[in-house]
This record gives structure tokens, sequence and C-alpha cells, in this order.
């Protein structure tokens, strides 16, 4: 018989790193974006999508509406992610890179709170403690005056603008967490493909009708801004590309902890290339969300190893 071909040691992880850094620059590209609403940026960004997955769903025959009793879970799917999306890149354009970058790893924690909610999967008190430490990072760097006093520093702009990045991220965070509930709910009765389809299309029809109502639709004033808008959408979807591909060969578990390289990238691009120095504040709610992601994605790693083990046996 023919042999299985053997899958390179580490390779899973190596592609995490991959994906982590392409989004990182990516993110970068957008903070560089002079004069072009977050909402637009993302429209570019649905419209890759639709190219590369058109193929796809062409290839493997799947539809562009899925099974009838699944298309609700879709839809829901494709407005909530692309919600996270606009979010996103908004807090990217109005606060710091890693500052935003590390709200957004909150995403584990939220979405154990939700599946306990909404899907009645376990929820234990370790949950509970990382969900408490998250919080406490989200805090560290929003830094509200109550707590902190009037004279807030180290952030870009008024601190109103900070305010709204920092809100505008944990709804994206959210609304991501909320997305993974769902595709937990559909499970593997939908294509990969067809998932991102709804995604880019709901996404690219809301940001086009938002575009319209605030009146934000403008061509970039230079090559370079263009430039950018395309490299935008190559290393967002390469990202994803790669990210995909990891969690094919690797467990999610190794991929959820390798994926905190994102805030590292944030932190050194951040430093390099917009020259602002991350404050104490940042740092220690970095630690605080990593360490609160980090345990979320080892606890359910060795509880998918347990439960494995118990088949097995």
């Amino acid at each position: 018989g023919t042999k299985k071909k053997a899958t390179c040691p580490g390779l899973g992880l190596f592609y995490t790193i991959l994906s982590a850094f392409l989004f990182s620059v990516a993110s970068l590209f957008l903070k560089k974006i002079e004069d072009v609403h977050s909402v637009e940026v993302s429209a570019f960004r649905c419209v890759f999508q639709m190219a590369f997955v058109l193929p796809g769903l062409i290839y493997y025959k799947t539809g562009f509406l899925g099974p009838k009793g699944k298309r609700i879970f879709l839809f829901f799917r494709g407005f909530l992610g692309s919600t996270a999306m606009v979010l996103l890149y908004y807090a990217y354009q109005v606060m710091p890179l890693a500052d935003a970058t590390v709200i957004t790893f909150t995403s584990p924690v939220f979405t154990s709170l939700l599946a306990w909610i909404f899907l009645k999967e376990k929820y234990s008190l370790w949950d509970l403690l990382f969900t408490l430490f998250a919080i406490t990072g989200v805090i560290l760097i929003a830094r509200p005056p109550f707590l902190f006093g009037s004279h807030v520093t180290g952030i870009e702009g008024s601190y109103t603008n900070h305010l709204k990045g920092t809100i505008a991220a944990i709804l994206s965070t959210l609304s991501a967490a909320s997305t993974i509930v769902i595709l937990r709910k559909v499970g593997k009765s939908v294509h990969y493909f067809l998932s991102i389809w709804y995604y880019a299309v709901i996404g690219l029809v809301g940001c086009v009708i938002a575009l319209f109502v605030l009146n934000e639709w403008r061509l970039p004033h230079c090559g370079r801004d263009r430039v950018f808008l395309i490299l935008i959408g190559l290393l967002g979807l390469g990202g994803q590309i790669f990210l995909t591909k990891a969690l094919q060969i690797e467990k999610a578990g190794p991929v959820s902890i390798m994926r905190t390289m994102d805030v590292v990238f944030a932190f050194i691009l951040q430093v390099l290339f917009l020259n602002h120095l991350p404050t104490w504040w940042t740092v220690g709610g970095a630690l605080c969300v990593v360490a609160s992601s980090s345990g979320t994605a080892i606890r359910k790693w060795r509880h998918s190893v347990k439960k494995a083990k118990q088949r097995e046996i």
C-alpha cells in the first residue's frame, strides 16, 4: 500500500507564527494608511476574501447558500464576523497597535463564557479566574480616569479616542467569540469555504451600506495608500490560510498558545515603525491577557487529550 507522508515536526506551529506575523504586518499597514475609514478598508478585505473563496466554492460544489437548516447560523456568523473585523480595524486606527492587539486576545476567555451560556459547555472556577485576569488586563490598557486619575500617559491622541478604540476592540472580541460559538454549533456540516463566503459577502454589503450612510467612501489620495490596501487584503488572506493549515495538522491548544506571538510582533512593530514605546501599564495588561488566553488554551487542550484517551480505553 501507499505510505502516508510524514508531517514535518513543528510545521503547524511554524504556520501559526507565520500567520501571526502576516496579521501583524497587515495591522501595521492599516496604521500607516491616511484618511481612509476603517469600514472602507474592511470592504477591500471582503473583496479579497470573495475572490479567493469563489473558485473554492465552485471546485467543491458547495453552492452559495448552504443547507437550509444552517443558513440562519451562517448569516449571523457572517454578520458578527464582519462586525468584529470593522471594529478591530477602527481600534487599530485610533489606539496603539499593541494595546488593540492585546485586547483581541481575550477572545478565548469570552468564547468559554459564551459557550457555557449558549452551548451548555462546562465552565469551571479556573475559567472564571482566567476571565478575571483578562478583564484586569483590559482595565490596565484602558486606564479609566476614575481608577487612574485624569492624566493618562502613553496613549495616541486624545483619551476619548483611546476609550473609543478600547470599547471597539472589546466589542470586536465579543463578536469574534460569538462567531466561534456559532461555528461550534454548526460543526462540520458546513464547508469552511462556505463559512468564509458568508463572512465576505455580508461584510461587503454591510460595509458598502455603512459607507453611504456615513458618507465616508473615497479613493485613497496617493499611490502608497492604495498599495497598503492591496497588501492588507493579501496579508490578511495569507494569515487566514496559514492559520487554517496550522489547525489542520496541529492540535488547537498549541496553536492557540503560539498565536500569542501576535502580541510580541505587535510590540516589536510598534516600537520599530511607529516610534511608540508601550507603557508599563500596557505590558502588565499584556501579561495578564496572555496568561489568561494561554491558560484557557492549555485547559482545553488537556481536556481534549483526556477525552481522546478515554475513547481509546
